[in-house]
């Protein structure tokens, strides 16, 4: 009897600590890049080629390496209960001892002790770990693959294709870490959330709006069309035809500049007819992932939006989306244009008529720390500040036209476009004094 529990001991305390090395290595092959591996091959570091081949099936040895855990947990467990029993007189308290010993151990060994060293030491782990794995791979590999196809078609849904992978959450949970860790820079971080951004994204929360496009009439001549490049600051602009709902081109300014360059009349016997190219529409509903990736592949540098009715509702250029990413990107021409949100007194900003509602809200209520609320129905039916006017007008905002809602008065700037009107650009927000309903 006491040689038994004697070899159940020994059976137990090795189960947990093969458990705990394996909790190791699996925390330092999730942790490993792959780019630092590859400069780690070319500087002939030991170990590093069979660390390549192991990361090129990250997924199957982590599967593996699961299922090995499970079985080192659960032969713990199996051992361990044996002991209690033989042990105790209750054969019930045993088992109950045994589950208790055994997950508090496993929690200590694998959860704390073997992650701790994997994450601290993820390269050195896995350089000096990566041969045992490849090995163990090609044994345990099938048996790994045909248990994720029996839990595929157990589990609803589509399944996994080589295991579970971490979802969308837990990834940007991880840069989160990774930034307070000072592995990656605040910035880095903001432009990997952006990305994840992207596919919840449409393109018609960045587009450039139908009253704000720059275009010219067919018609016109490429000595015009790259005149009107030059003072708007656009190499790319659109072509209407009777309306501009009937866009019927782009125009590039590369494309006016081979032709007016040497022309002795300026461009003025060249049409732009002659000169556009043909315009890309996409709706307006579609996600900034989906179009950046349509841009890529098209080799389209500007697409023109259409809404649910066919009626033509902005434009969007890859420069737009990128700057999703990347923040503001701006040239000699953006240096010029009024920032969206300026601060002009203590309770006072302007703002530019396309700043959306959801943006002047967070500023708002991030530096005054006030809650701002527009209510339900304005939520539903406004998206801009030029919009929230117009709606409590109930027609265009002109320059000098004032409101006041949701504790804001909003006075419309502007001046006359270059066909003559006037037109609103911006707006003066002030935000009254909280009260003292709201101070309490």
């Amino acid at each position: 009897m006491e040689s038994s529990v004697i070899w159940l001991s020994i059976a137990t305390v090795v189960a947990l600590l093969f458990s705990g090395l394996l909790g190791a290595v699996e925390s330092a092959l999730s942790s490993v890049s792959r780019a630092r591996v590859e400069q780690m091959l070319k500087d002939e570091a030991s170990g590093s080629a069979s660390l390549l081949r192991v990361i090129d099936e990250r997924a199957l040895h982590i599967n593996m390496l699961i299922m090995l855990r499970t079985l080192l947990d659960a032969s713990a467990a199996v051992f361990a209960g044996a002991i209690a029993v033989n042990v105790m007189d209750s054969w019930a308290w045993g088992i109950v001892l045994a589950i208790v010993v055994v997950s508090l151990l496993t929690f200590a060994v694998v959860g704390v002790f073997g992650r701790t060293v994997g994450r601290k030491n993820p390269y050195s782990v896995m350089l000096r770990s990566a041969v045992v794995l490849s090995g163990l791979a090609k044994i345990l590999g099938p048996i790994a693959r045909g248990l994720i196809w029996i839990g595929n078609i157990i589990a609803p849904g589509p399944g996994f294709r080589n295991g579970p992978y971490a979802t969308e959450v837990e990834l940007r949970e991880m840069v989160d870490i990774a930034q307070e860790h000072g592995i990656v820079e605040i910035e880095e971080r903001r432009m990997i959330q952006s990305v994840f951004d992207l596919a919840s994204t449409t393109v018609r929360q960045v587009m450039v709006p139908r009253p704000e496009m720059i275009w010219i009439e067919s018609g016109k001549t490429a000595g015009q069309a790259t005149a009107l490049c030059v003072r708007s600051g656009h190499s790319r602009i659109p072509v209407i035809g009777e309306n501009v709902d009937d866009i019927i081109g782009i125009v590039y300014l590369k494309d006016l500049v081979q032709k007016t360059y040497y022309a002795t009349d300026g461009g003025k016997s060249v049409l732009v007819d002659e000169v556009m190219r043909e315009a890309t529409f996409v709706p307006d509903s579609k996600s900034l992932d989906a179009l950046l990736q349509e841009m890529q592949e098209d080799h389209k540098h500007i697409a023109i939006l259409v809404d649910e009715y066919g009626g033509v509702a902005g434009l969007i250029s890859i420069e737009d989306i990128l700057e999703e990413i990347v923040g503001e990107i701006a040239d000699e021409y953006d240096a010029r244009e009024v920032a969206p949100i300026e601060k002009i007194g203590d309770r006072t900003y302007r703002v530019v008529s396309r700043l959306s509602l959801e943006d002047l809200k967070d500023h708002i209520e991030e530096e005054l720390d006030l809650e701002i609320e527009f209510g339900d129905e304005i939520e539903d039916q406004v998206d801009t500040v030029g919009g929230l006017i117009a709606f409590e007008l109930g027609r265009v905002p002109l320059p000098g036209a004032t409101v006041e809602t949701c504790g804001l008065k909003l006075t419309a700037e502007g001046a006359k476009n270059r066909r003559g009107r006037l037109r609103m650009h911006s707006a003066v927000v002030e935000v009254g004094e909280p009260s003292e309903d709201n101070e309490g």
